[in-house]
């Protein structure tokens, strides 16, 4: 009966430990997946680091794409299935605040020419508008011929633009004119 009860109790666990995501990466005490699944495509982590800002740590930033890549133009440019993750990991971050942050992104990335994706923005910044807290997960998942898929803390909010707007959303973080370089840096897999 002890062996019964042992042997099942390893293939429990084991069972457990198979359907659990696997951490490729620990990052300010955010367990980061190595893979996320989108439109029937595996993507891989290719990198994830932390959004600073007034020497607070804000958010844990993750690109997943299909294969590795260290060119932030090349992940700008791809009309293919990626995603970007935001770890909320401050208290200090509010509805607010990453509304006034994300469109200061937006006008960095875009050379401040948003006229042809003004609608996408403005329909993306409405999840925003939901209170924001320590701990929520924001996916960002850009499928072509759909759009971006906008999820918070797994659950879909809305879907946004097409291959323009993901190329302005993605070049928030990896653009020439990144939110932070040594996220763009880690996020691309270069430190």
């Amino acid at each position: 009966m002890k062996k019964a009860l042992t042997t099942g109790f390893a293939a429990l666990t084991l069972t457990a430990l198979l359907s659990a995501p696997a951490a490729a990466l620990t990052v300010e005490g955010v367990d980061v997946p190595d893979t996320y699944s989108a439109m029937d495509t595996e993507l891989t982590l290719n990198g994830a680091g932390t959004r600073s800002k007034w020497f607070m740590d804000l958010y844990v930033g993750g690109l997943y794409v299909p294969e590795a890549i260290d060119d932030g133009e090349a992940v700008i440019n791809a009309d293919e299935p990626q995603a970007i993750t935001l770890h909320i990991i401050s208290g200090m971050i509010t509805s607010e605040r990453m509304t006034e942050a994300t469109l200061e992104g937006f006008e960095a990335s875009t050379d401040g020419d948003m006229a042809s994706i003004q609608e996408d923005v403005d329909q993306f910044m409405a999840v925003f508008q939901e209170e924001i807290t320590e701990g929520d997960v924001f996916d960002l998942v850009y499928l072509p011929g759909e759009g971006v898929r906008v999820l918070k803390n797994g659950e879909q909010k809305d879907t946004v633009g097409d291959l323009a707007f993901k190329k302005a959303l993605f070049g928030i973080w990896l653009s020439d004119k990144p939110a932070q370089k040594d996220l763009k840096e880690k996020m691309l897999g270069q430190r």
